[in-house]
């Protein structure tokens, strides 16, 4: 249930980074930058349910989208983190070009690693009880 709020967050800021290169209203980047907040925080507990699914059972360390899907959610908080960390400078700065593309690769990484879960779930039957 604490997957979907980063995923949203972090789509959302990619959104309002775009709203802010077209109409340079400051409210935009302010937007970002709390989406990005709120997106690693969830993100970081949603990766603490996964980490103790993932080291509790070694049947799902086996699966091979297991892997990918760690490191890829993985990076996914750590360009985040450096993405807000960006987006705390003057706005501009803080959307133009670095966190454009910080948040653009986040996103990029995102459809993968859903994919990945995915699989997990419902090919794998990870976290399903039978």
């Amino acid at each position: 249930m604490l997957v979907p709020i980063p995923i949203v967050c972090f789509i959302g800021a990619l959104v309002t980074d775009i709203a802010y290169v077209s109409t340079a209203e400051m409210m935009y980047a302010d937007f970002s930058a709390w989406f990005l907040l709120v997106g690693i925080v969830f993100g970081v507990l949603a990766a603490i349910a996964g980490l103790i699914d993932f080291l509790g059972n070694r049947l799902i360390r086996r699966q091979s989208p297991a892997w990918p899907h760690l490191i890829g959610n993985l990076a996914v908080l750590v360009i985040a983190f450096f993405n807000n960390m960006i987006h705390t400078r003057d706005a501009w700065t803080s959307v133009m070009p670095t966190g454009l593309i910080l948040s653009i690769v986040t996103v990029l990484i995102l459809p993968v690693t859903g994919w990945l879960g995915w699989e997990m779930v419902y090919r794998h039957g990870v976290g399903v009880a039978r």
